[in-house]
């Protein structure tokens, strides 16, 4: 019996350290560490840690008007960190878009068609956020 004891226990410090060598030595995928760095990036990049500090409204209804952007650029609400994160993102998938383009070359009419989407998104990306970057300058 004892020995049959002791073969079921070096088979589980065995097991034990396989699976403790598996787990130590994984790695991540490239993919999945470039999209949890870039989203971190636009969360920044959008305000996001100014909004877990300091705790601001979602909006705000003042004098018969509903603002989704706040009017000024000393603060901000929830929603202008969500707007800025969009369009950070959108403007990404452009340029994500624009390198995809690349890869088919051999089919000029999907490259060329991608290369315009992408450019698309990008440029909508950069007129809102400087349309957002505006009204907030000018004071709502």
């Amino acid at each position: 019996m004892s020995s049959k004891i002791k073969k079921s226990s070096s088979s589980v410090s065995f097991s034990l350290s396989r699976w403790f060598r598996k787990i130590s030595t994984a790695a991540p995928s490239t993919l999945i560490i470039t999209v949890v760095g870039l989203s971190y990036a636009m969360f920044i990049f959008g305000g996001g840690l100014f909004t877990l500090i300091s705790h601001p409204l979602p909006s705000a209804y003042y004098n018969g008007k509903f603002y989704f952007l706040y009017p000024s650029i000393s603060s901000q609400f929830i929603s202008d960190t969500v707007v800025s994160v969009i369009l950070y993102a959108l403007g990404f998938l452009g340029l994500f878009i624009i390198y995809q383009s690349t890869k088919s070359a051999y089919k000029p009419r999907q490259a060329y068609m991608m290369l315009v989407i992408g450019v698309a998104f990008l440029l909508l990306a950069y007129i809102f956020l400087e349309g957002a970057i505006s009204f907030k300058a000018s004071g709502g």
